[in-house]
This record gives C-alpha cells, structure tokens and sequence, in this order.
C-alpha cells in the first residue's frame, strides 16, 4: 500500500529560512492549512531539537482551518562556509471523531495512516543592499522622531509666555519703585511737619511782642503752607498709583 500523500498545505512547502545576524534569536513562521472536511493531528520535528523552540509543536487544525506555528532558532557563532544540515518534519494524522486524546492518537496510529513533509533549514546573512536601505529607512525616520520628541513636549510643558504679560511685570516694577519714592519722601515731610509743628508750640509759649508775634505768624504760615503739601503729595500718589493699577489690571 503507497504512502498517504500530506493532507496539509504548508507555507512554505519546502524551505524554512532564517535571517541573520545570528548573535539573537531568529524566528520564522511555519503556515499550515487543513483544506479537507476532517481535523488533523500534527506534530512538528526536528533533527537538532537542542538548536530551535517550536510553539506550537503538536495540536489539531479542525476542518478549513490554518495554524501559524513559530520556529526559533537560538543564537549561535555562524560559519558561512557551513551548510546547515538541520531539517524539519512535519507528521500528520486524521484525528478520531471519538477520541480527543493526542496521546493516545499517535500511539494507536498506524504505519499506512501517517502523512509527512520535509523541510530544511536555510541560514541567510543580509545583503549589503539590505544594510544600505535598512539605513536609510532609520536615517529617514530619525528626523521625523527627533522633531516630535523635540517640538511636541516642549510645546507643551513651556508654552511662550505672552507679550503682554511682560509688560505688565516691566510696569508693575517700576509702579511699586515710584511707591517706594512716594513713601520715602512723604515720611521726609512728615518729619518736617512735626519738628515745624513742635517749634510753633514753643513760639506761643514764647512772651508776646511785636517782633515774636511776626515771627509767630511767619512759622504758623510756613506750618500750614507745609501741612498742605503732604495732603497734596498723598493725592498726586494715589492719582498716579490709581492710572498704573488700571493699567495693570486691564
């Protein structure tokens, strides 16, 4: 009796291709296709199973389905001038419709019901056109990734700081600069109001006469020529505090 031909589409049919460089793991995908009306048991083997991890390595493809199975090859030190001598098994049964153990399925197969495909393992180092266009699609991208990094967080953690505010801090400084000059110089008069205040007490104490009485009137009039300036100060002040903290605030 001749050997069941493979049930299974396999993509690819043949070979299992890997890209390097080697120093990491290398995966390639393995398609397998049920296009018949029964499900299928499949085991995946290898003949150096210490050199790759197969997931999955076994499981039933119902009737119509597809499975990727993942092929890993694990790193090691490359020699182009050695042929890969590892190879791939594919080995697949019609699963029983009253049974669901897998175990027990290829334990009770027999020898006439097993279909099988070969595959063999390819190793490819990158060519130097790949090289040239992997560093050109990075170079391409760079830009574009610096200018997002670059613009949009800055743009909005620190957004610029308006031209009117600056303004207003310039106007604001130089306002409390002029309170402070107003303040000063209204303490410097009210210190003289006080002392011109405490010699028109000791000239009404003083004894009368003409010439005391004239002298009297000359430091009463001064007092209350002085006495009107801070009231005069104040008002000016506040006029001009008044036009700066309108002008701040709108």
């Amino acid at each position: 009796m001749s050997k069941l031909e493979q049930i299974l589409i396999l993509d690819p049919s043949s070979d299992l291709r890997f890209k390097g460089p080697f120093t990491d793991v290398v995966t390639t995908n393995l398609k397998l296709k049920n296009p018949s009306d029964r499900r299928v048991c499949f085991k995946v083997k290898t003949t150096a199973p210490r050199r790759y991890c197969v997931r999955p390595n076994s499981g039933i493809i119902d009737a119509g389905a597809t499975v990727t199975i993942s092929v890993m090859l694990q790193p090691f030190d490359y020699d182009p001038n050695e042929k890969s001598k590892h190879k791939f098994m594919v080995q697949t049964i019609f699963a029983p419709t009253n049974s669901s153990d897998m175990d027990s399925m290829w334990k009770d197969a027999k020898t006439d019901d097993l279909m099988d495909s070969k595959l063999r393992c390819v190793f490819e180092l990158p060519s130097e056109n790949d090289k040239v266009n992997d560093v050109d699609a990075s170079n391409k991208a760079a830009p574009v990734l610096n200018s997002a990094k670059a613009e949009g967080p800055l743009a909005a953690a620190a957004p610029a700081k308006p031209v009117s505010a600056s303004l207003d801090d310039t106007e604001m400084k130089k306002l409390l600069e002029e309170c402070k000059r107003l303040q000063s110089e209204m303490g410097k008069l009210a210190e003289d109001n006080r002392q011109l205040k405490d010699d028109g007490i000791r000239m009404r104490k003083a004894p009368r006469s003409d010439h005391m009485t004239s002298n009297a009137t000359t430091f009463l009039g001064r007092e209350t020529s002085t006495a009107s300036l801070p009231s005069l100060l104040v008002v000016i002040a506040a006029i001009f505090i008044g036009f700066f903290l309108g002008k701040f605030i709108l």
